[in-house]
């Protein structure tokens, strides 16, 4: 046989006993699921794949009394019992579904097969990621990579969840996934896991089941359509919530670096430092103790090329506030391209989300767009510049790559001294030493160009008080929402702290991943993008545009704001009881908001901070969790999330605790201690 179809199928359950041989409108369950692969074009064999405990001669009885070809193996170890019973009927191609989803749709499933055939695909499904409704699942690959996962799986998830060991190594099993071209069906749930489901699933087949085949998706669908009343018979859960669990409960074991390590010396033949960011390169991470290349992320979750799962705490930067492969962002990208991408002239996306960004940013009368953040603040200080007639600009932050900005700092290399002179930074919350930058610069300062809110939150008014001494001074006021913006509000700090600014650059948030910014502000100044020149080929790029508006949409019709703040609440709440149990409080502290809060690093008489920081994150790495300065947190983290989180903080932070007291802590690092690159956000 070629393809063999295989349902996995056990009587056992632990919230529905015997679920698949229930009675579903006249039939059991299961043999909605068998009927249904027997339709499918393409499969030559249908195979039920049960164990062989006692509780399962059941599911052997039904397949003989219905001539369906059974295999039985393993109870526990999943993977290696869909394996030998592939290998017994000569597959070369095998398709996995499973007998809780009596719904499966026999033609998604015959493009999910063909689509496998075309691409030349190891792993193939409309999993990765989940855009049909749960309950449609259907997963093809070759048979010889489900014996290297066989081989190669470890105990516990990987056993039991037979794809997870294939679908975490994307660099290693080429995977290509169906998607589903009618939104938000992910939210659909048609499998059968309780008594709601059943009831549910009892209403919805009633309609069905004069069909003398099985049913479409879309057939499905209109039943629902005519009746809603249907949706109230279940109870919602979260998706793959069994997975999770299983992975959560797994002792996590981290792979090594060993593709990373081979894969950075390919790289930097050809690219200095092998990334193309400071903050994505081996510079900010222990030496042979850290992941340098990702393969594919999900939700909250990323993968590196060794197959090392874990909870991204770094959220690529920041930009990944809904998450990774958001289904409404990503819906709008793909219906984008079917229209083009970058245009000959403007495109009516331009106005739309200007429009848009006008009715939620105080101070955004005007937009123009960029493609990173150092544009938006770049774009904001010529404005400044032009609009005062001055040259000096007074800083309080982290502002970007360009030489305005980073001369001002330890990485002015390559920054003539006339630019880097023109530049003067000033500490946060110190009104004092701002009044004294402008009298050291009489009339000359074009702009006080600030981050809101960082490692500090600001003091009562200061924003106020900076505000009122700028314009006294004759200067422009502008706030760097870079990071803020659609994050601590979806109008940024301003919003929040409720001060308005004269122009304000956003980025990062605002496209969920997609290279795009804006610089907003009042129209008398950004009416001067008239005159000066500020102009890119991909300033109007549509993809990013076309993901912004879908964020901005999403955020005012989701709790997305509300959710950060409590999601890095809570977590906060439980690492600082953590340092307090721990007495690490003075040694490190969570510093900033909710939705983003900044580690802070003290010296210990038995190590520096520095050296500290590198122990975390070596330990932080190695209990599956992704970070590096900083909590950034994005709609996607969940209670496993947190709970994963957390267990690695138990163990790195009582680790630091026992090396510190022990003086042990330099000695058993293993590799270089980190330094950092410069340091622009100051504590005090």
């Amino acid at each position: 046989m070629s393809v063999v179809a295989l349902i996995q199928a056990r009587m056992s359950s632990s919230r529905l006993p015997g679920k698949v041989l229930k009675d579903l409108s006249g039939k059991p369950v299961l043999a909605w699921v068998v009927d249904a692969a027997r339709h499918i074009s393409g499969v030559d064999q249908v195979v039920v794949a049960t164990s062989e405990e006692e509780e399962d001669n059941e599911i052997e009885s039904f397949c003989e009394q219905q001539n369906i070809a059974v295999y039985r193996g393993s109870r526990n170890d999943v993977l290696e019992r869909m394996t030998h019973a592939a290998k017994a009927f000569n597959a070369k191609t095998v398709m996995r579904i499973t007998a809780d989803c009596p719904l499966l749709d026999p033609f998604v499933c015959g493009i999910i097969l063909q689509l496998h055939k075309a691409s030349g695909a190891k792993y193939t499904s409309n999993i990765e990621p989940a855009m049909w409704p749960d309950g449609l699942d259907c997963e093809v690959m070759t048979m010889n990579a489900l014996e290297t996962a066989n081989r190669h799986g470890r105990p516990g998830a990987e056993r039991d969840h037979i794809t997870l060991y294939l679908r975490n190594r994307r660099s290693q099993f080429q995977a290509r996934n169906l998607p589903c071209p009618i939104p938000k069906l992910d939210r659909e749930r048609w499998t059968l896991d309780d008594e709601g489901d059943y009831a549910f699933l009892q209403a919805v087949t009633s309609k069905l089941a004069s069909l003398e085949r099985p049913p479409s998706f879309m057939e499905v669908m209109g039943v629902l359509q005519e009746h809603p009343e249907f949706y109230k018979l279940r109870k919602d859960v979260l998706r793959d919530e069994g997975t999770k669990k299983s992975v959560l409960e797994d002792e996590y074991q981290s792979f090594g670096y060993e593709r990373s390590a081979a894969l950075l010396q390919r790289a930097e033949k050809h690219i200095p430092l092998g990334a193309q960011t400071f903050s994505k390169s081996k510079i900010q991470f222990p030496a042979g103790k850290a992941p340098l290349f990702l393969s594919h992320g999900k939700g909250s979750r990323v993968w590196d090329v060794d197959g090392n799962e874990y909870v991204d705490m770094i959220s690529a930067l920041l930009p990944n506030v809904l998450g990774y492969c958001d289904p409404d962002i990503d819906a709008a990208v793909r219906e984008q391209i079917n229209n083009g991408v970058s245009f000959s002239l403007a495109t009516e996306l331009e106005a739309q989300l200007a429009e848009a960004l006008s009715e939620i940013i105080p101070c955004a009368e005007m937009s123009r767009f960029g493609k990173n953040g150092s544009d938006a603040t770049s774009a904001a200080i010529r404005l400044a510049r032009a609009a005062t007639g001055k040259d000096h600009v007074i800083v309080m932050g982290y502002h970007g790559w360009q030489d305005w900005y980073i001369g001002s700092t330890a990485r002015h290399l390559g920054v003539p001294n006339a630019v880097r002179n023109l530049t003067h930074t000033v500490p946060f919350n110190d009104l004092d030493a701002l009044a004294c930058c402008f009298d050291e610069f009489p009339d000359d300062v074009a702009a006080v160009i600030m981050e809101p809110v960082g490692f500090l939150e600001p003091k009562q008014d200061y924003l106020e008080a900076v505000k009122e001494l700028t314009h006294q001074k004759g200067a422009l006021l502008v706030f760097d929402e870079v990071i803020t913006g659609f994050r601590v509000h979806i109008g940024g700090a301003q919003s929040h702290y409720g001060v308005t600014p004269d122009l304000a650059a956003f980025g990062k948030g605002i496209a969920n991943g997609l290279p795009l910014s804006v610089v907003v502000g009042k129209a008398k100044y950004m009416r001067l993008m008239e005159d000066i020149f500020y102009s890119g080929t991909f300033g109007g790029e549509t993809l990013s545009l076309a993901a912004g508006l879908a964020v901005v949409k999403k955020m005012r019709s989701e709790p997305v704001i509300e959710t950060l703040w409590k999601t890095g609440g809570t977590l906060s709440k439980r690492i600082q009881a953590l340092l307090d149990e721990l007495e690490l409080h003075d040694v490190m502290a969570l510093k900033g908001l909710a939705p983003w809060t900044i580690w802070q690093v003290h010296g210990h008489e038995a190590a520096d901070a520095n050296a500290i920081k590198t122990r975390f994150i070596i330990d932080m790495l190695a209990n599956g969790v992704l970070i590096a300065a900083s909590h950034n947190i994005s709609y996607s983290h969940n209670e496993y999330d947190i709970e994963w989180v957390m267990r690695a903080y138990e163990k790195t932070l009582s680790r630091i605790r026992d090396e510190l007291r022990s003086r042990t802590l330099v000695d058993r690092l293993e590799t270089p201690v980190l330094q950092p690159v410069f340091q622009v956000r100051k504590s005090a």
